[in-house]
């Protein structure tokens, strides 16, 4: 069989240009916004970054942020300035990111709570968590459920009887309400049905000095926050937040191990993030850099000396577990009936 081919009119050829020149004309801006995206990745940075953080200087994840800077420097061969902007909850250093530079000389140092509790927790937030584009987690770090040394309590089981048998008696304790381990604990309420009280403390450390003197029954705490009274014999930990023991504390039974819920788990977690619009070719380059600072093994050893673990993930793979616990904590507050208004 032969094929046929028939020359188009001159009428249906014309057509065939037009369509063709139009299809032309929007292929090339595309193709110039790639080209130019890309060279701007190049040339960038063309200043100082900054990275602005809500976190007082010397607090861990402050600390994290500092070294990474550091990293960050020699690889961008332009200062990185870490900039501590702490106090109301974190918004006056977001405010300051928001009317900062947009070409990504300027970063923001995300907690976990601005992305997926204060949404929750604040009727009229004074920023919106859309404005951000969070480009990895810097770490994450589990909490342990800590109790005095000389409590009767020998693991979670013992805790959720009692907070089962005496409704609304047991408490424990944080820092603020919203805040991980308020939060976390109220998880472990919602997933076992119990009622227990919430004592805020103005410091972290009279908090745990509440824990060791049997004036709370228990709280979750990090290893830089409880591990002092911990290693000094004064409280005791009974379980870990994470899905997997802790292996500075190998010993140290997961919360369902101890006799808590199957798939209970908390972290606290930050984020680095840029402008929402950044272009591709800039936010890629961060990404980037930012995944080589993090895999430097000076990373790995301060991230022991503070309990953190590294959260290896995707820019993808984030955005939706970010989704995942927004939608968690939703629920858990919404139980709470917290609320920062």
């Amino acid at each position: 069989m032969t094929d046929r081919f028939t020359r188009p009119s001159r009428k249906a050829f014309l057509k065939l240009a037009a369509a063709a020149g139009v299809a032309a004309a929007f292929a090339l801006p595309t193709q110039a916004q790639t080209a130019a995206s890309a060279a701007a990745a190049t040339d960038w940075p063309t200043k100082p970054v900054r990275i602005i953080t809500p976190f007082p200087v010397g607090s861990g994840p402050e600390g994290v942020v500092r070294l990474l800077a550091e990293k960050l420097q020699k690889t961008w061969g332009k200062p990185v300035i870490v900039e501590n902007r702490p106090g109301a909850n974190g918004f006056i250093a977001i405010d300051a990111f928001r009317q900062g530079a947009k070409d990504g000389h300027d970063l923001m140092h995300l907690d976990n709570v601005h992305l997926v509790a204060y949404p929750h927790l604040f009727k009229k937030l004074p920023y919106d968590p859309k404005d951000f584009e969070p480009v990895l987690p810097l770490f994450r770090a589990n909490f342990f459920l800590t109790t005095a040394a000389n409590s009767k309590y020998r693991n979670v089981g013992d805790i959720l009887a009692e907070a089962r048998a005496n409704p609304g008696k047991l408490n424990y304790g944080s820092w603020s309400v919203g805040n991980p381990v308020h939060l976390g604990t109220a998880l472990l309420e919602a997933m076992t049905n119990t009622e227990m009280q919430h004592v805020v403390y103005k410091e972290t450390s009279q908090l745990y000095t509440g824990v060791a003197n049997g004036e709370l029954n228990f709280a979750l705490g990090t290893m830089a926050t409880a591990g002092p009274l911990q290693r000094a014999g004064k409280i005791k930990f009974i379980g870990t937040t994470g899905l997997k023991r802790h292996p500075a504390f190998p010993d140290v039974p997961t919360v369902a191990e101890s006799g808590g819920p199957a798939g209970y788990e908390v972290s606290g977690w930050t984020t680095i993030a840029t402008p929402k619009g950044l272009p591709k070719a800039v936010a890629d380059r961060i990404q980037r850099d930012l995944e080589k600072a993090l895999a430097d093994p000076e990373i790995a050893q301060r991230y022991a000396t503070f309990g953190y673990d590294l959260f290896p993930t995707t820019r993808e793979q984030f955005g939706s577990f970010i989704q995942s616990e927004s939608t968690k904590w939703a629920g858990v507050i919404q139980r709470a009936k917290a609320s920062l208004d």
